[in-house]
């Protein structure tokens, strides 16, 4: 923090009164409120110089085309730190989401969002103009690199975890023809790559852009795309065409434009950017645990189902792999009724790695089948599931698992009557063995109708991950 109070006394001639931290977002930078006697400003602590770097030459050049980002006061010689003007706290998709819940301002609201959109093409055309794109970070431009690295990052953290069973050689075969459609344009525009609600700010009914530091040179229908199909908005059809028309009545007083090509490009780049959202949704969520990100999921799912109604002809195995992804039992989430627990009672490989909460609240156990004689072992089983009666009978009349239930049965009746008390709505229990087909399924099975019986008020989903079945109860 010395860094950042250094700057706020070489600006205002004063020590600073308090220096307070901000919350952040998915980036590994810190922000700080930083406030004397009559000033304010906000610090920001970055953990790489190039992209600090990127942020103060991007932020210069646009301020010098009148662009509305915030103003930089000061930096450090380290490069690592600075200060910029205090905008406030409000942010565009702060206030969409406050108006929804108390159902007025609506209507300046999605002033305010087409008032951004129409702010877009400036960005995009004049951010571009005499800018060494040489500076950005950490590419100059939107790439075949690029490309592949957001669609792999798709592949890898999230269809792959999802436990989608798929052909990698088809998928790389369509990932390549898509790729190559998606760098058809070549233009000298500005992408801005994160461009969406949540990255612009509202200071007395104006707006101001920013994080804009991941921003290189690339296709225009990036940015439109992630403002205007943002998952986690979840934005009316109608408003979505309203944006748009905002978009292209601005975009007709800088360049002409044919409006087909301009309908089809637009729709390819909204295929890419739920992939590449997707992508860090997977990794933000699934791997490094973070809850917001693991409940935006459900979001992001709907509107690519919603996108795959219509199928992208030129990729029709990347169309079919993602049709069967969203059709997954994992991602069929309804939501819980207000006061109302629902349990969700998995079965599992764990080969295949220990399913994630979609609730986000981590909450449950996980028990390991693995002790209990397998029936995979022998033959007449190996093509039979626990839900079979001669596998069920094989378990029984060996009774392990009979002993081993008993005991799952006391733990999870006392968590549910705890969380039913509370009024907690997400209780999560999952069983794993091996293959996730013989053990860990009759556990699952006997142990969600368990639930069910005792506790008709509970919402009980069987989902057995790894047959692809998913049943709900009471």
């Amino acid at each position: 923090m010395k860094r950042l109070s250094t700057l706020y006394s070489s600006v205002f001639h004063e020590n600073p009164e308090t220096v307070a931290p901000i919350a952040g977002s998915a980036s590994n930078r810190r922000y700080f409120r930083i406030s004397g006697a009559g000033h304010s400003c906000i610090g920001v602590i970055g953990t790489d110089v190039k992209e600090n770097e990127a942020f103060l030459a991007i932020a210069s050049h646009f301020r010098s085309k009148g662009i509305a980002v915030p103003e930089v006061l000061a930096v450090s010689e380290d490069r690592m730190a600075y200060l910029q003007v205090d905008l406030g706290d409000e942010i565009l998709f702060d206030r969409l989401v406050k108006v929804r819940k108390s159902g007025e301002g609506m209507e300046e609201v999605e002033q305010l969002l087409c008032k951004a959109m129409a702010a877009l093409p400036k960005i995009q055309f004049k951010g571009a103009e005499d800018f060494d794109f040489s500076v950005c970070y950490p590419q100059p431009s939107f790439d075949l690199r690029m490309v592949m690295f957001d669609l792999n990052y798709f592949k890898y953290c999230f269809l792959k975890p999802s436990g989608l069973e798929f052909n990698e050689v088809l998928l790389q075969d369509d990932f390549e023809r898509f790729a190559a459609d998606l760098l058809k344009d070549d233009t000298d525009t500005f992408l801005y790559r994160d461009f969406n609600a949540r990255n612009v700010m509202v200071k007395d009914g104006e707006l101001y852009f920013i994080d804009f530091q991941g921003g290189r040179r690339g296709p225009i229908y990036y940015d439109i795309a992630s403002f205007v199909w943002q998952a986690r908005a979840r934005f009316p059809k109608e408003l979505q065409s309203r944006m748009v028309e905002a978009y292209k009545d601005a975009l007709k007083e800088i360049k002409p434009f044919d409006e087909t090509e301009f309908n089809e490009r637009l729709r390819l780049f909204r295929l890419f950017r739920l992939l590449q959202v997707m992508g860090a949704y997977g990794f933000r969520g699934w791997v490094e645990h973070k809850a917001n990100f693991v409940t935006s999921i459900p979001a992001a799912v709907e509107a690519l189902a919603e996108l795959l109604e219509q199928p992208f002809e030129a990729y029709p195995y990347l169309t079919e792999t993602l049709r069967r992804m969203v059709a997954l039992p994992r991602f069929e989430e309804e939501p819980a009724e207000e006061g109302k627990l629902e349990v969700k009672v998995y079965s599992f490989s764990f080969r295949k790695g220990i399913p994630q909460d979609p609730s986000g609240n981590g909450g449950g156990y996980v028990f390991d089948c693995r002790s209990i004689h397998n029936p995979g072992r022998y033959e007449p089983y190996k093509k039979l599931t626990g839900r079979d009666e001669p596998v069920i009978r094989f378990l029984e009349d060996d009774g392990e698992i009979t002993g081993f239930l008993e005991h799952i049965y006391s733990i999870v009746d006392s968590h549910v009557e705890t969380y039913r008390s509370r009024g907690f709505s997400n209780l999560m229990v999952s069983f794993g063995c091996t293959g996730g087909q013989h053990r860990s399924v009759y556990s699952a099975e006997h142990v969600a109708h368990h639930i069910a019986e005792k506790y008709p008020d509970v919402r009980v989903r069987l989902i057995h991950r790894e047959q692809k079945i998913s049943e709900t109860y009471n």
